[in-house]
């Protein structure tokens, strides 16, 4: 792979039918209870192999630990909630490395492989492709909302699941429809990772925040002040972003808004739009919105329509 394109993880050609893929990711508590952190923190490393279209099959705990000052029992629950996920995947837990450290915090490196005709790529979306997300947006808003005591374990636990959630379904729809190209949606947000598809395929892209989907009381958090420091720094990066006189302040950062987990960003040919959309739901992803196109204009330039 080439690292220009900022894909989302390392593939190394075996043979003319297999290839390796290769990812790591890691982070700082997002929510109270350990089995789910751990949970999320999978989901989030298996993403980057899912985005590929690739199959996780080997998994290594990456794990620092403040062993005098939080119990070991703790950090076992934290593996615990890693390791039932990674079994829903299918991928094999073999070890891992684990160091001490004032804050806790919990990842994995994942490897996986894929058949090198059948993967996916951010570097490859077309003029004219239809841009599908397979989860809603919200989750850093939520997490961030706990954390402020601005919500309770019951706003918070629809962003949870989905977080939970492997996306293993939509890459396995987008591999079977043929899309042109695909990303997670994590840390930069969705016009962080939009960008990066749209700059390593050559492409511009205009999306409507109407038609985003959003967790429920995502918007009135972002009101009353649930942002997260990520998110302001995505959204001030974003210079190449034209907005739209009528997009709110609320859309802007939800369109930023630093994802954990998120969904899958696929790019579609416009024939077979209606087909992924099918594909998504028999696989009973969260979501399969249309979100926006690609379009012929500078390599990265996104219009945000409201």
């Amino acid at each position: 792979m080439d690292a220009s394109t900022r894909d989302d993880a390392a593939v190394y050609l075996l043979s003319p039918d297999r290839a390796l893929v290769a990812t790591i990711d890691f982070f700082t508590p997002i929510v109270d209870d350990a089995a789910d952190w751990g949970a999320i923190a999978a989901a989030n490393a298996l993403s980057d192999v899912y985005a590929m279209g690739g199959t996780p099959l080997l998994a290594l705990n990456v794990t620092a630990w403040p062993r005098d000052v939080l119990p070991l029992e703790l950090l076992g629950k934290v593996l615990g909630g890693a390791a039932e996920v990674c079994r829903e995947a299918g991928c094999l837990v073999a070890g891992g490395h684990t160091v001490d450290d004032p804050e806790p915090k919990f990842g994995m490196a994942v490897i996986g492989d894929v058949h090198p005709d059948r993967m996916l790529t951010n570097a490859k979306a077309r003029a004219g492709d239809l841009l599908v997300l397979t989860k809603p947006l919200g989750t850093g808003v939520l997490t961030t909302a706990f954390k402020r005591d601005l919500c309770g374990d019951s706003d918070l636990a629809p962003a949870v699941a989905s977080m939970r959630r492997l996306n293993a379904g939509a890459a396995r729809a987008g591999v079977r429809v043929g899309v042109h190209a695909a990303t997670d949606v994590t840390g930069f947000g969705l016009l962080g990772h939009l960008h990066n598809m749209l700059m390593a395929s050559g492409v511009g892209a205009e999306i409507r925040a109407g038609t985003l989907p959003v967790f429920p009381g995502v918007r009135d958090l972002v009101d009353r002040g649930a942002v997260a420091g990520g998110t302001r720094r995505n959204l001030e990066a974003r210079h190449d972003v034209q907005w739209d006189a009528l997009v709110s302040e609320t859309d802007r950062i939800v369109c930023a808004d630093a994802q954990t987990s998120g969904g899958l960003l696929l790019a579609v040919a416009e024939p077979d739009a209606a087909e992924l959309q099918r594909q998504l739901r028999l696989e009973d992803t969260l979501e399969c919105a249309i979100i926006g196109s690609c379009t012929a204009g500078a390599p990265g330039a996104i219009r945000v329509l409201a």
